[in-house]
Formats: C-alpha cells, sequence, structure tokens
C-alpha cells in the first residue's frame, strides 16, 4: 500500500493551525501540528514521511532559524512558508537557501493544495535519491581498493586497454576486476555503473 504522506504544520497561531488541518485532512492527508519550532525540532526525527508547512513569523524560533537550524543537523525536510506581505522578500531568500515555496495570509485553498503537491514531489524525489545513494554505498563497501579503481575508470567511460595503462596493470587483469565489479555491485550494464557513480556523486564522463 501507498505510504500517505504527512503534513506538519507548524504555527504559533492555534486558528491558522485548525483550519490548515481541516483542509489538508479534507484533502486526505494526514496531519500533524505544532505550536512552536521548538516542539517541531524535538520530534523531527521520529516523524513520518512529508512536508512542513511554516510560518515564517513565531516567538523564540522562527521559520527561517528552524530551517537553518534543519540545515545544520543535516535533516532533509521540504519546506513551505506561510508568510505575510511584508514577510515576502524574507520568503523570497528562504526559497534561495532551499525552501519550496511560500503562500501568502489570507491564503487560498488552491494555493496550500498545489504547494503541498510540489513539495512532495520534491521530497519523494529527495528521498529516492537518498535511497540510491545509500544502496550504491552499500554495493561500493564490497570492492577492494583496486575494484573501487577500475569501476572509476569505467565510468568515466575508458576502455579496458586505457585502464590498463592508467593502472599499469595488464587488458586480463582489467576484465577480471571488471567482471568482479559488475558481480559485486549487481550491475547488468555499464550504465547501471554510471548510475551507481551519479548517486554517489562519483566523477563520471
Amino acid at each position: 500500500m501507498r505510504e500517505k504522506p504527512t503534513i506538519f504544520v507548524v504555527d504559533d497561531d492555534d486558528a491558522a493551525r485548525d483550519s490548515l488541518s481541516v483542509l489538508l485532512e479534507a484533502a486526505g492527508y494526514s496531519v500533524q501540528s505544532f505550536e512552536s519550532a521548538g516542539q517541531f525540532l524535538a520530534r523531527v526525527n521520529a516523524l513520518p514521511f512529508g512536508c512542513a508547512l511554516v510560518d515564517i513569523r513565531m516567538p523564540e524560533i522562527g521559520g527561517l532559524e528552524l530551517q537553518d537550524t534543519l540545515k545544520e543537523k543535516g535533516i532533509d525536510v521540504s519546506i513551505i512558508f506561510i508568510t505575510g506581505h511584508a514577510d515576502v522578500p524574507v520568503a523570497v531568500r528562504a526559497m534561495r537557501a532551499g525552501a519550496i515555496d511560500f503562500i501568502e495570509k489570507p491564503f487560498a485553498e488552491d494555493l496550500v493544495l498545489s504547494a503541498i503537491a510540489r513539495a512532495l514531489e520534491h521530497a519523494t524525489e529527495r528521498r529516492r535519491l537518498s535511497e540510491a545513494a545509500s544502496s550504491a554505498r552499500a554495493r561500493m563497501e564490497q570492492l577492494t581498493e583496486r575494484e573501487r579503481e577500475v569501476f572509476d575508470q569505467l565510468v568515466q567511460g575508458h576502455p579496458n586497454k586505457v585502464i590498463a595503462a592508467n593502472l599499469d596493470i595488464s587488458p586480463r587483469t582489467v576484465e577480471i576486476h571488471r567482471s568482479r565489479v559488475m558481480d559485486k555491485t549487481h550491475a547488468r550494464s555499464l550504465s547501471d555503473l554510471v548510475r551507481m557513480a551519479l548517486a554517489l556523486n562519483r566523477p563520471s564522463r
């Protein structure tokens, strides 16, 4: 069964939290509400898949500070900021720092839902990339140092003879290492190896 996304509403305004919760639940989402950024941060590591609607102005910890704290902790949460008109320049700056979107108060329901859809699409893609990187790292750990060198040469598009010359080994030895790389990484083709390299941000042509 497909996982039902959860929307995290972080706003010190009780009425805003309630109205957003009603709207999002009616649209089929699970909703978790937080009356402060601190409350959200205290639980963020245990939260399910989803995205966050965050008021940009809150006492103690504001939306921008929350965004910065999440980034510092390496926690990837797709954020949509809720803002008043006077805060639009701040919201634009937040988007440059990684926020997905911002919506102005009073917000139109269709704008909220379309922003949520974009944020969830972003979150889904980020999770896919993270899972691909984790899988690639696990497979790379199976390789010896020499096999990793051959892997790097392969994904740069070098033929066996060039790899042999670059690594000062025989073409036959390259073939053996190449076979082991393919086997250990469960790659069926060179394109599979290139996708692994991209997932790991290793250099490729």
